[in-house]
């Protein structure tokens, strides 16, 4: 018996936001309809995922009710820590991959497994001789990159800064002597409630000739790139209260 396939779904950017974007503008159709045809599904939140099938239903249609479609959750404590360090053992997720079923792998928001749970899924594909397909889609840290202006072809991303103010800072100058002295420029995010704050870590603590570049709902209506120097940071207000999902860089 063939095996079948682990699809890499990457979700629109609006998750947790107050507006949806249309999938069609942001997905392209062939990936809705390998994604509609997918009826076993390895995701972050079976609620989530349903409701986003819902939309792609509504593009292209299911192939299998909503109610039919079989979902697994990956446990919660890889959302929280990750799982990347081969800890987790996702091989019984793909039970039925080796049965000839294919399975879809999804996120909250993005490419599964970039900046979100779901390496572990990938790994253990390849591990049983699952053919893993990365499907065509937006992955916010690209995006922003493409549009810093900083160094697109040295790059790292960093996941999370610390939340307490003295590490968060040593963190911050740690992160900005790397990239001043090697060009490399260091990607990282925040939950979206702790953006302003980290934000005005930033511009407090980087020196004033370092490039800060944060990009806000990518993809979205009210998508914004703001990329200067920390001098030109401080010379202008700082935003309002902003909660949408950003991407932070900085670099030479």
């Amino acid at each position: 018996m063939s095996k079948g396939k682990l699809y890499l779904v990457p979700a629109p950017l609006d998750f947790g936001c107050e507006a949806e974007v249309p999938l069609q503008d942001v997905l392209p159709l062939g990936t809705l309809r390998i994604a509609a045809g997918i009826t076993h599904w390895i995701c972050e939140n079976a609620k989530s995922a349903r409701a986003y099938l819902k939309r792609i239903d509504a593009v292209a249609p299911l192939a299998a009710p909503l109610q039919a479609q079989q979902i697994q959750e990956l446990p919660r404590e890889v959302h929280k820590k990750g799982d990347h360090a081969g800890q987790f053992d996702a091989r019984p997720l793909l039970a039925v991959a080796l049965e000839g079923k294919d399975i879809g792998l999804l996120s909250e928001a993005g490419m599964p497994a970039v900046a979100d749970p779901g390496s572990s899924v990938a790994r253990a594909a390849h591990e049983l001789g699952i053919t893993v397909v990365p499907l065509t889609g937006p992955v916010s840290l690209l995006l922003a990159l493409a549009a810093s202006g900083l160094n697109g072809q040295n790059f790292a991303f960093v996941g999370y800064l610390p939340q307490d103010t003295e590490a968060r800072a040593h963190r911050i100058r740690e992160l900005e002597a790397l990239a001043l002295r090697t060009g490399q420029t260091q990607l990282f995010i925040e939950t979206p409630y702790r953006n302003t704050a980290l934000l005005q870590a930033l511009v407090q603590t980087l020196q004033h000739n370092t490039r800060l570049a944060v990009a806000r709902g990518l993809t979205l209506s009210g998508a914004n790139v703001r990329s200067e120097t920390v001098k030109s940071w401080r010379a202008k207000p700082l935003p309002a209260d902003e909660r949408s999902p950003a991407v932070f860089a900085i670099g030479r």
